[in-house]
């Protein structure tokens, strides 16, 4: 009777994963370039840093007490949420720009589409779509590293032959030394986060590779055979956070393997189109939102045939 065979609904493989542990190694992974980011720019960096988490944070308890849903604020969701929103906005940037951006992101983006694992694009970057076209001056006024907030271009604007300053050394790009936002200045600590977030198991590294190579790729052919131009787009601007951190997101990124391919490849082809021949300097989170609208649509076409299909 012990050997009994006991029958039981879907599904048959569990996990101990939980969201919480999910979000908590993200925060973890962010925690260096977050520091790196105080470093550079100071007191205007934790200024943002903490308007966008508390907003994000105080957002989800309220929507989801009005609509008499779990408050669920111990996942770590709205604090990622809010710490990408951080970094992917200036440290000059005024306290209420990054809490109206963690409102929206939170209220319109994910609650109103069902919340969490229902967003249908990553809330961190509609967010910063909607700030970037709403106060186009407060999301480009970018800043030195250090305590005297002098006014500078990006690495990318001067590739583009949109500032005249001289470019940084490719030291200076890689450990983050340079303008830009709080987030996307410090590529290697970005690059050790991924790693961790890929050695815990919480993201595969496919999707950043095919991202990065892509990109590397088109920038080189497109940019003359030019290696230092090449190097230059992929450390920085935003790739590396978009591409380890943003369009790895769940709930906006295709399931299939073959899907995710071609993910990061659209994703990858957009970005190099926008820096190279767009107005905007910057491609990575339009490209990503783009190809988060098509992720329903790539998941449709690459997705396996069910076992047992009939026709």
């Amino acid at each position: 009777m012990e050997n009994r065979l006991i029958v039981s609904s879907s599904p048959h493989i569990r996990s101990n994963e939980t969201t919480s542990k999910i979000m908590r190694d993200v925060v973890i992974a962010l925690l260096p370039a977050t520091l790196a980011g105080v470093y550079f720019f100071r007191m205007g960096a934790v200024k943002v840093i903490l308007a966008a988490v508390i907003a994000a944070v105080l957002t989800e308890a309220f929507i989801q007490k009005i609509c008499n849903k779990p408050v669920t604020i111990n996942d770590y969701s709205a604090v990622v949420t809010g710490l990408l929103l951080a970094f992917n906005i200036p440290a000059s940037a005024p306290w209420w720009l990054p809490v109206i951006g963690s409102i929206f992101a939170i209220a319109i983006v994910k609650q109103v589409f069902g919340g969490l694992g229902h967003n249908f694009m990553n809330p961190a970057l509609a967010a910063r779509a909607m700030l970037l076209a709403s106060w186009p001056v407060q999301m480009t006024a970018w800043v030195k590293p250090g305590a005297d907030a002098v006014s500078t271009a990006t690495p990318l604007a001067i590739l583009g032959g949109e500032a005249t300053e001289s470019l940084p050394s490719l030291a200076d790009l890689i450990i983050g030394n340079v303008g830009g936002c709080i987030g996307e200045t410090s590529a290697i600590l970005l690059i050790l986060g991924g790693i961790y977030l890929v050695y815990r198991g919480v993201i595969a590294p496919k999707i950043p590779v095919v991202y990065i190579v892509t990109v590397a790729v088109l920038t080189f052919i497109f940019g003359g055979f030019d290696a230092q131009f090449m190097v230059y787009q992929i450390f920085a601007g935003g790739l590396m956070l978009g591409a380890i951190y943003m369009a790895t997101d769940y709930a906006s990124s295709p399931v299939t393997p073959k899907g995710q391919m071609i993910f990061a490849l659209g994703c990858g082809v957009l970005t190099s189109v926008i820096r190279i021949y767009g107005g905007y300097p910057e491609g990575v989170s339009y490209s990503i939102l783009l190809m988060n609208v098509a992720a329903p649509l790539i998941d449709k076409y690459t997705s396996p045939r069910v076992f047992g299909e009939v026709k």
